[in-house]
C-alpha cells in the first residue's frame, strides 16, 4: 500500500505561497512566508503522533493529560534549502532532534551528489521528518530517505512547500511507505528540472545567491 500524499490547501498556506511565487517577493520576505508556510505544513505532517497521558494537577483538580509519547522525533534537513523549512518547525517543536543530509544537484546529469550526512541515534524509534522546499526530479530526495532507510529509520514522511507530478512519482517508487505533505503540487518539470509554475531555486531565493 503506497502511502499518502497530501496538499495543503488551507487558505493561509496558498495566500502565503502565491506571494512567494512572485519574482518580485524581496529575499527577508520570502524566507519569513517560508518560516510561517513550514509551521503550518507541521500540523498537517505530525497530525498523527502517538500520544500517552500523564498525570498533572491543574488549578482545579488532577487529570490524565496528554503528551507525546516515545522518543522525540528527528528533522532531517535536506541542504541546503532544508533549513529554511527546518527554522519553522524547530519553532513549533524545540525539542526534536536535528539531522543534515548533504546533497547538492549536478546540473547537468540532474543526479544527487553527496557531501555531508550527520543524523541522530536511534532513528528506528523515532518520527522522522525529511525537509526540502522543492520536491522536482525527486532524485535528491530519493537518495536522503536512500541514506535515512540505511541509519535505521523505519517510520519516514517528507515535507515541502511545492512538488511536481515527476517527483512524486518518483518518491513512490522508490519509497512507496513514505508519505509526502506539500503546499502544492504543480504542474510538471521544465527541462532543465524545475518545478513548473514553481517559484524558482528555493535555496537561492532564501539566502539571495544566485
Amino acid at each position: 500500500m503506497t502511502a499518502p500524499v497530501i496538499e495543503v490547501t488551507h487558505p493561509l498556506v496558498q495566500h502565503k505561497l502565491s506571494i512567494m511565487r512572485d519574482k518580485s517577493t524581496p529575499t527577508p520576505l520570502f524566507r519569513q512566508l517560508l518560516k510561517e508556510i513550514s509551521q503550518l505544513l507541521a500540523y498537517e505532517i505530525t497530525r498523527e503522533m502517538p500520544l500517552t497521558t500523564h498525570h498533572i494537577e491543574t488549578p482545579m483538580g488532577g487529570m490524565e493529560a496528554p503528551i507525546l509519547e516515545g522518543r522525540k522525533l528527528a528533522l532531517i534537513s535536506i541542504l541546503r534549502a532544508g533549513n529554511g523549512l527546518m527554522d519553522g518547525v524547530l519553532e513549533l517543536i524545540p525539542t526534536a532532534r536535528v539531522g543534515f543530509v548533504g546533497l547538492y544537484r549536478d546540473e547537468e546529469t540532474l543526479k544527487p551528489v553527496e557531501y555531508y550526512y550527520k543524523v541522530p541515534k536511534a532513528l528506528e524509534e523515532r518520527l522522522v521528518i525529511a525537509v526540502d522546499p522543492m520536491l522536482a526530479t525527486g532524485n535528491s530526495s530519493v537518495a536522503a530517505i536512500d541514506l535515512l532507510k540505511k541509519s535505521g529509520a523505519k517510520n519516514i514522511r517528507f515535507m515541502c512547500l511545492l512538488a511536481a507530478p515527476e517527483g512524486i512519482a518518483r518518491m513512490q517508487e522508490a519509497h512507496p511507505d513514505v508519505a509526502i505533505v506539500t503546499g502544492s503540487i504543480d504542474e510538471c518539470l521544465n527541462d532543465v528540472g524545475y518545478i513548473v509554475p514553481g517559484l524558482g531555486d528555493a535555496g537561492d531565493r532564501i539566502y539571495g545567491t544566485t
